[in-house]
């Protein structure tokens, strides 16, 4: 069974952009390899900004906190890519770059429900909480399907796609549109890997 599975197992398209953009990632990450910027910095860099346009989110400035999520959030990807490149990654690092992207993403989203509740907008507020629910589902089941070893590498809407539609949107003023998109999405695609591992438990 654990062999079948690793076999089949599928990159998600995060890890696809990982692959695409590695002959500018590697590069960048070489450079702050060499002025001195440890992996661990460029983490805690990436949650920092990321706590910082929550912040401007809670107060409304969606251009701002936009602007913080779209900068930051890419850090996600030089932490690894310069640890790669050190020769020091390791599972623990990975364990830590996981557990701050879900805090960076949670703070982000818990801005955006500050703002809502504050302006009474409460359809908003109940799509802010859907989206929090979806995307801390998505990355359970991952992790949960992973330590039984199944794959549940699946869905419409993993990091990386979440990321591509909450910045942009921010930038342009459209935080409720984006909280939706995700609301509705993420759950879907927890749903997907749900069923995905349903599918291999069978086999």
């Amino acid at each position: 069974m654990e062999k079948a599975v690793q076999k089949s197992r599928t990159k998600t398209f995060t890890d696809l952009m990982r692959i695409r953009f590695k002959g500018v990632l590697d590069p960048l990450g070489a450079f702050f390899n060499r002025i001195g910027v440890t992996p661990n910095t460029m983490t805690m860099l990436g949650l920092l900004g990321n706590i910082v346009g929550a912040w401007f989110l809670s107060q409304g400035n969606m251009f701002l906190g936009g602007v913080f999520m779209l900068i930051c959030t890419p850090f996600d990807a030089l932490d690894g890519t310069m640890a790669r490149l050190r020769g020091e990654a390791n599972e623990f690092g990975a364990f830590v770059d996981s557990v701050t992207d879900r805090y960076s993403e949670l703070f982000i989203l818990g801005g955006l429900l500050y703002y809502f509740t504050t302006h009474d907008d409460h359809l908003s507020t109940i799509a802010v909480y859907m989206a929090a629910a979806g995307s801390v589902l998505v990355s359970y089941v991952k992790a949960r399907a992973d330590s039984l070893k199944f794959d549940a590498n699946t869905g419409i809407l993993t990091r990386m796609e979440r990321y591509l539609v909450i910045a942009p949107l921010l930038l342009f003023n459209l935080p409720a549109v984006a909280a939706w998109i995700v609301a509705v999405l993420a759950n879907i695609t927890a749903l997907q890997r749900i069923w995905r591992v349903r599918q291999q438990a069978r086999q």
